[in-house]
């Protein structure tokens, strides 16, 4: 409804992506491009609404604005036993935790302390009963990263770390390290283009953010075409809308969504202008 009231400022062609499975890899950007939605395309623009920010604030970050996004699984098999005899056994759960532990050095020590990353352990899975001690223990994680220098590192050092405590305990272990998105990086022309978009806005507030470690595979269209992803501020006190994405009460002030619209037409304009 917006881009139909303004018809008279439009130049060229629009296309309008409405993409699905963005939240699971590996995402909907790929098929969407193998099924050729950036075909005749020069340029790309899109938004994220973003509750760390008050509506009517734009967020934008020029360069890896998001991280690549990947997944580990590790399950550890020990030899499982009484829980009054220990010395019987090879105890999984120990070993698991001590391999947890020792993958928070992976950031801590090995990782130029410059360079961002993350690795984070969010589910731990072993045992049938008190008093038994488990034969085998599972957990899994996430890896975040900005620089595909970084992310290969961390992929060879949790081989390693879990394989040494494995080896110092006389346990087995197998680790599927799965790569999902790639860092969204943004290119520096369009990134001014928004910038100087939102600034002649009378309806939002530019904003400079700082890479973020939530990622995103509208990483995928920006290694195609150039282009820029930036964040639409969605949070409102006055509607409880205050929670970070993923909680359990997460909600967010719909007014963005008219932000939203209204910023990517800005941007639209001010790169046809450009252009």
């Amino acid at each position: 409804e917006i881009l139909q009231g303004n018809l008279d400022e439009v130049r060229g062609e629009v296309v309008l992506l409405f993409q699905h499975a963005e939240e699971q890899t590996p995402g909907g950007a790929i098929s969407m491009i193998e099924d050729g939605c950036l075909e005749g395309v020069e340029t790309i623009f899109g938004v994220h609404l973003w509750t760390p920010l008050p509506t009517g604030r734009v967020g934008v970050c020029g360069g890896p604005a998001m991280a690549a996004t990947d997944r580990f699984e590790v399950e550890i098999v020990g030899e499982g036993g009484h829980g009054g005899f220990p010395h019987q056994t090879i105890d999984a759960v120990v070993v698991a935790a001590k391999a947890i532990l020792d993958l928070q050095l992976v950031v801590s020590r090995y990782v130029d302390p410059l360079e961002p990353a993350v690795v984070s352990v969010g589910r731990l899975s072993a045992g049938s009963a008190f008093n038994i001690i488990a034969e085998r223990a599972t957990f899994e994680g996430t890896v975040r990263t900005l620089s595909e220098e970084v992310r290969s590192l961390i992929e060879e050092k949790m081989e390693r770390i879990v394989k040494g405590v494995c080896e110092g305990t006389g346990a087995s272990y197998d680790l599927e390290y799965q790569r999902g998105y790639p860092s969204l990086v943004n290119h520096p022309a369009q990134t001014d283009v928004v910038r100087r978009a939102i600034e002649g806005s009378d309806r939002c507030t530019l904003v400079e953010m700082k890479p973020i470690m939530g990622g995103e595979d509208f990483a995928y269209y920006l290694q195609e075409v150039p282009g820029c992803f930036f964040f639409v501020g969605a949070g409102n006190e006055d509607k409880d809308a205050v929670y970070p994405h993923h909680h359990p009460k997460f909600d967010f002030d719909e007014d963005a969504l008219s932000v939203g619209v209204e910023a990517l037409l800005a941007t639209y304009l001010q790169y046809t202008a450009a252009n």
